[in-house]
């Protein structure tokens, strides 16, 4: 199963998904003297769904975050929460839960005696609560371990919980398997996943495609402080689809396949021809090789990545230089 399959088989159950957009950020703009780090940003964040916010570091990402949780003043642009005005901007926020870096707690208490010291903060949290946030974040069984002694997945995780406390309708999680190993992710990933179930949207910035496409449901992609994509992940992986046709004889192959209409690129690899064009039927490229006399040893289709697709986009060949950090600042 591919992983865009992977991602709609987990959000088709899901009944809180909506139309309603809750965060609307529109010509959204931030300078610092003379450095323009967010240009003219614009995008919707709409009920129930797990949106992903991606790209390089030192993208803008973090200060885009900054404006949306009123760290940051916007030089231009506006940002509206759940449909209200900006001077109901307060109310807003109140119903947001997010975690910017990594968490801080106590390392000699433990995971329920930390959220319990928190919970302070946020007048009204039980512990009946804390202890349901706890099964949440799957922390149940070591809500009595040090929190020192807790691996990298678990502090990400209370982190989580701690965000969790008031109830919000919106988590903002900012990197949230940064510096994670594949465990860590991959609990990260559930968690976010059985969220997503019980009704929560999430806003999730990331400059790893991957973990982006595996659990979100749509995506803004950032590029130098601008907006150069937006829409579903399904959208966005599935603008074109690949064939992989093997053959002893590529270069005969590349030559028919370039006279077909529709087809929008063939490139060559050894004895590899790779078709890409918005829809591919197999049968009728074998059918056309062979009546021009080229023998055909494999075909099969590749399903297109939110890599690949980042990559046309941006027009890299390569994913590493493009994340080479540049200006992103927030002030502390």
């Amino acid at each position: 199963m591919q992983i865009s399959e992977m991602n709609q088989n987990a959000t088709s159950t899901r009944t809180s998904r909506t139309q309603e957009p809750i965060v609307q950020a529109t010509g959204l703009t931030k300078r610092y003297g003379s450095a323009e780090v967010v240009k003219d940003v614009s995008f919707e964040v709409r009920r129930g769904d797990v949106f992903g916010f991606l790209g390089p570091n030192g993208s803008g990402k973090s200060t885009t975050i900054g404006m949306l949780l009123g760290l940051v003043q916007p030089t231009a642009g506006t940002i509206s929460l759940f449909g209200g005005t900006p001077e109901q901007r307060a109310d807003g926020l109140a119903r947001i839960g997010a975690i910017i870096e990594s968490p801080a707690f106590y390392p000699y208490l433990s995971g329920r005696d930390n959220l319990k010291a928190l919970a302070y903060l946020r007048p009204g949290v039980t512990a009946e609560r804390i202890d349901e946030v706890l099964e949440i974040v799957g922390l149940r069984d070591a809500a009595t371990k040090r929190y020192g002694n807790y691996s990298l997945g678990m502090k990400q995780r209370l982190g989580i919980g701690w965000t969790l406390l008031h109830d919000p309708e919106l988590l903002v999680l900012d990197e949230p398997t940064n510096g994670l190993d594949p465990a860590g992710m991959q609990e990260i990933r559930h968690l976010i996943l059985r969220l997503a179930e019980q009704g929560k949207t999430i806003f999730i910035s990331s400059h790893l495609l991957n973990e982006i496409e595996q659990v979100c449901d749509s995506v803004a992609i950032i590029q130098r402080g601008r907006i150069i994509a937006a829409g579903s992940v399904a959208d966005l992986v599935g603008r074109e689809q690949r064939l992989i046709v093997r053959t002893p004889h590529p270069d005969d192959a590349a030559n028919v396949l370039r006279q077909i209409e529709g087809i929008e690129r063939v490139e060559q690899r050894a004895t590899e021809i790779i078709i890409t064009a918005p829809t591919v039927r197999p049968s009728l490229i074998n059918a056309l090789l062979v009546g021009a006399g080229v023998e055909v040893d494999e075909q099969r289709q590749s399903q297109n990545t939110l890599e690949q697709a980042f990559l046309e986009l941006t027009g890299n060949s390569q994913l590493q230089p493009d994340l080479q950090p540049q200006p992103d600042v927030v002030p502390s």
